[in-house]
């Protein structure tokens, strides 16, 4: 084998080899721009989100200002999606206003979710399986609050207490992951980080929203490391290299 196809071959087996991870931290507070997060956007052209620079918690802020029966904001980019069952623990929150949540006229709260989605392993109709958990409640009492959650160990099979799941409909018990899909199944996969005020399970009438985010945090307890078998493959590659690259120029005529 010629030594630029052992290296094309190595290139091959170490792509193969590499487990794809959320990132260690993460963290938005606008200054940048959204950053990959997106805000509820209204059918009927009627309000809409939008990074304002005289809301934020420090900053900016991404605010929504629209009717529906719920909203939310998410994130599909590089930075939030991947293996989080890799990172050991993780803490995923953000600082967040109700300015005013009116149903019927009258102030309202509604409670907050942090949902991790997987659109990859969709159980037949379904749009996607999920595991969630509600950081709380908002309303236009509270003013500007912190709100996170601790995954302690993300590599758990049955969920966490206080964890739900979505994936399949129970009319006995309501929402839940589907069968064969356990917690860390669902992490190890995840397309998408969303907080809504939609809960899964729950039905709502169409409430006039005014929320903002800020400061939204991911921040990874264990850094992910190398499977030995990666590591090994890796060095044992590149010795073969090295040995080949000895060999061609031991027998490389001089000029």
């Amino acid at each position: 084998m010629t030594l630029h196809k052992l290296m094309f071959v190595l290139a091959l087996s170490l792509a193969a080899t590499v487990v794809k991870a959320a990132p260690a931290s993460s963290f938005v507070d606008f200054s940048n721009g959204a950053q990959g997060w997106e805000g509820s956007q209204p059918a009927n052209g009627e309000g809409g989100s939008w990074i304002d620079t005289t809301l934020g918690n420090g900053a900016l802020a991404l605010h929504t200002v629209m009717e529906n029966f719920g909203i939310g904001f998410s994130n599909s980019s590089q930075n939030y999606v991947g293996d989080y069952s890799k990172l050991g623990s993780v803490t995923i929150g953000l600082d967040i206003i109700a300015n005013s949540i009116t149903y019927v006229g009258q102030q309202v709260s509604r409670n907050l979710i942090v949902e991790l989605r997987d659109y990859n392993n969709t159980p037949e109709g379904m749009p996607y399986s999920s595991v969630w958990f509600d950081l709380g409640v908002i309303d236009a009492t509270l003013g500007w609050q912190h709100l996170s959650v601790t995954i302690a160990d993300t590599t758990m099979a049955a969920l966490p207490a206080g964890w739900g799941g979505y994936g399949t409909t129970d009319d006995a018990q309501g929402p839940g992951l589907p069968s064969g899909r356990t917690f860390a199944d669902v992490l190890s996969s995840v397309d998408e980080l969303v907080f809504s005020t939609l809960v899964p399970g729950w039905f709502y009438g169409f409430t006039d929203f005014d929320v903002a985010i800020d400061n939204i945090s991911v921040s990874a307890g264990v850094a992910e490391v190398p499977e030995p078998s990666s590591v090994a493959l890796m060095f044992g590659g590149l010795g073969m290299l090295g040995w080949m690259a000895r060999r061609r120029s031991r027998h490389t005529p001089r000029a």
